[in-house]
């Protein structure tokens, strides 16, 4: 898929976010808080980065094993909106700059999916990035944090446009059994809230 097909896919998604609901039902409420998470919500942003080398796939990350929170997990680069961002765009394009070395100038903004909330109690808001064409993983001079990131690899779009790709699967957690999906990686186990992120942006692109 080149970059002016996934322009064209991604097209009409305002870059004006909505409102702060005063409940959260009106948000996607994801596999993993539907039950368990009371606004206020702590705003977040994510960028979902396309890289358009030979082989098309989503930029992810796996954060390492020490951290506080989602320790050793599969995410995209994200995190908290800060005051002095000035939107949604602002805190992903830096949070990506820090956690991975991704200059922002490389970024193509192509819009936002619809917020997402976690567990955790974040809003999140997913950022949809495009990479320069041609370049690839491997020629973007990445810097990847040794605090905060394990490693930086892709998930073939190839695989997120396959509906048959993401799998459902169940297991227990605070006293309860709860269902959430995962999609498939030789070395990576993405589940949660990615993977939530993730299904809502392959509908997007199956149209």
């Amino acid at each position: 898929m080149t970059a002016a097909e996934l322009r064209a896919r991604l097209a009409g998604q305002g870059l004006t976010p909505p409102p702060l609901p005063p409940a959260i039902d009106r948000l996607d409420p994801g596999d993993d808080m539907a039950d368990i998470v009371q606004p206020p919500l702590k705003p977040a942003a994510v960028l979902v980065p396309f890289v358009l080398g030979a082989v098309p796939g989503v930029l992810l990350t796996k954060r390492t094993a020490h951290l506080s929170a989602h320790a050793g997990q599969v995410s995209f680069p994200g995190g908290r909106i800060d005051p002095e961002d000035a939107d949604a765009e602002a805190a992903a394009l830096r949070e990506a700059e820090e956690e991975i070395g991704l200059h922002r100038g490389h970024v193509e903004i192509a819009g936002r999916l619809t917020d997402y909330v976690t567990g955790t109690g974040y809003r999140v808001t997913p950022v949809l990035g495009l990479l320069p064409p041609g370049v690839g993983l491997d020629g973007l001079g990445l810097r990847p944090s040794a605090e905060e990131v394990d490693a930086v690899f892709e998930l073939k779009l190839s695989v997120l446009l396959d509906p048959d790709a993401p799998q459902r699967k169940r297991a227990h957690f605070r006293g309860r059994w709860r269902e959430f999906w995962v999609w498939p990686h030789d070395e990576h186990y993405i589940w949660g809230a990615t993977a939530g992120i993730l299904m809502n942006l392959a509908a997007r692109l199956r149209g």
